[in-house]
């Protein structure tokens, strides 16, 4: 394959990529990694370190959008970032002893319980009630729909602190931002509404991303060829996303589609790594 026929192919999937992790709030890394280790054949260590950069470029081109129509809190995602940070750079650290087989057994994993993830409910949801920890920290905020802005209120805070600390790990081992974990801990455990964890996941993964990415440099899985236009697609996709989202009514029609696509690269990823093709 030569040099441009690879670069035109990981600039228009990792389009596609950035596009579904801005609307998602699941990271580019989710279709980058097995774009370029499956599709491609590109080690799985350089995919990651490819795919934490496109993280980075998603937050970087989601978060401004969805900062200005006033939807991320952004007092809650600095919050939970001290969890994610220093849980991503103990997983960045872990990745590389372990061998590649089995981050791919394992990112197949997370890949299914975001696609299990993305089918649970579609309905936005508000709690008015405050725990006490969410009170001292003022994480309570509002936002925007439909001309109106809707208050809500944060619990378990402990719970979802800790949540987010494997979030981080799981961000460093397998390169992908983590943001389902991330959804998962503000919408399920902190009972966060939706629209509001996906926006917060967005502002919060390149900041996880970026601790990853310091050991991954160092090591040198991070190359320029393929980091490239991948941060260009992703980044190109991320905005595109972003418009979309903040107009959308309703995402649940996103996330189902972007199940059913990432559960048969789920189950790809797993063969792979269970026959040692990774």
């Amino acid at each position: 394959m030569s040099v441009i026929v690879f670069t035109v192919i990981v600039l228009l999937g990792s389009y596609f990529a950035g596009l579904l992790g801005s609307l998602t709030g699941l990271g580019g890394g989710f279709i980058v990694i097995p774009l370029l280790t499956l599709v491609l054949h590109v080690n799985i260590h350089y995919a990651i370190g490819a795919s934490l950069v496109s993280v980075i470029a998603t937050s970087s081109g989601a978060a401004a959008a969805y900062v200005k129509e006033g939807i991320t809190n952004i007092r809650i995602g600095m919050f939970l970032e001290i969890a994610t940070t220093a849980g991503a750079f103990t997983g960045a650290i872990l990745a590389i002893y372990i061998p590649a087989q089995y981050i791919a057994v394992l990112f197949g994993g997370i890949l299914l319980v975001s696609a299990v993830m993305s089918f649970r409910q579609l309905a936005e949801r508000t709690v008015n009630q405050q725990s006490y920890l969410a009170r001292k920290l003022k994480l309570g905020g509002n936002y925007p729909v439909n001309h109106e802005i809707v208050e809500y209120g944060v619990t378990n805070v402990a719970g979802g602190f800790a949540t987010m600390i494997l979030a981080g790990v799981i961000s460093g081992l397998l390169g992908i931002g983590s943001g389902a974990l991330k959804v998962i801990a503000m919408d399920g455990v902190m009972r966060i509404p939706f629209k509001v964890s996906t926006t917060t996941s967005n502002f919060m993964i390149g900041v996880t991303a970026a601790a990853s990415a310091v050991v991954y440099l160092q090591r040198g899985y991070i190359h320029p060829a393929i980091a490239m236009p991948v941060v260009i697609g992703v980044l190109l996709g991320a905005l595109s996303g972003s418009k979309i989202l903040v107009r959308a009514a309703s995402s649940g029609w996103i996330r189902k589609i972007f199940a059913i696509v990432i559960t048969l690269i789920a189950i790809q990823m797993i063969y792979n790594g269970i026959t040692g093709k990774i």
